[in-house]
């Protein structure tokens, strides 16, 4: 359990109360359009498509609008031509990222990446040079107050997880993307809602910063992650709770 970053469940957190910007929803719907386009628009045969109708469900969007990016990426509708691409970066301390955009202009998208990466302490990698650091793997983070260790413990490696993590405030779930909706249905019909779920890039390991470079890689997850065009940003990187909780309240 030491060592998992918790990144993920603070910027959740922050994302639950952050109103400083409307868009969660561009980033569903193109992720529901991208997932669409690649696997078709029937949630039955397409998980991804599904993972992202459940994440429109939990951000309150209208019907209307999901239906709307399906047929977007079916091409029952005209709208952008969007693609997506993953770039590599380092961060400061040599921390491995990698920084998923859907964008309808490559060239803009990568300059502004690095520009972002530049402007705090990093750069951009080659192709295949941070990749190898991470693995795919579904995360599902549940609030400590929602369900004891035991409880989740019996309900998650029952259903096929590899880890249960402690992430302070939150459980960390683990699975291999093969039994994500298993392990994620299993807790929701035990009652427990997960407070993030979704299949993604998983570190093998990670580097601890602290202090200045703890700081300055934050302002760079938050800079990427500002951007219209970025979907995830996923990094290796792993700092003190108390820093990451100082981190969110000044914003």
């Amino acid at each position: 359990m030491s060592g998992h970053s918790k990144w993920a469940t603070i910027k959740h957190k922050k994302a639950a109360t952050d109103a400083k910007r409307g868009k969660m929803f561009t980033k569903v719907i193109r992720e529901i359009t991208i997932a669409a386009r690649i696997g078709g628009g029937d949630p039955d045969t397409n998980p991804r498509l599904r993972s992202a109708m459940l994440a429109a469900k939990s951000e309150n969007m209208p019907n209307d609008n999901v239906e709307r990016a399906i047929l977007r990426g079916t091409g029952g509708l005209e709208g952008e031509t969007l693609d997506e691409v993953t770039f590599e970066g380092y961060g400061p301390g040599g921390v491995g990222i990698l920084i998923q955009v859907v964008t309808s202009n490559r060239n803009r998208t990568v300059s502004e990446m690095r520009h972002a990466l530049g402007k705090n302490g990093g750069n951009m990698a080659e192709s295949g040079a941070v990749g190898w650091m991470f693995s795919r793997k579904g995360e599902i983070t549940v609030a400590k107050e929602k369900a004891d260790e035991e409880k989740m413990m019996s309900i998650v490696l029952d259903a096929g997880a590899d880890d249960l993590q402690d992430d302070g405030s939150a459980w960390s779930v683990v699975t291999p993307p093969e039994v994500f909706e298993k392990v994620r249905d299993a807790l929701t019909t035990a009652g427990i809602t997960p407070d993030a779920a979704e299949v993604g890039w998983v570190p093998q390991n990670y580097i601890k910063l602290a202090g200045t470079q703890a700081q300055q890689m934050l302002r760079l997850i938050e800079s990427l992650e500002d951007h219209d065009d970025v979907q995830h940003v996923y990094a290796n990187f792993d700092v003190d709770e108390k820093e990451l909780q100082a981190a969110v309240a000044n914003e």
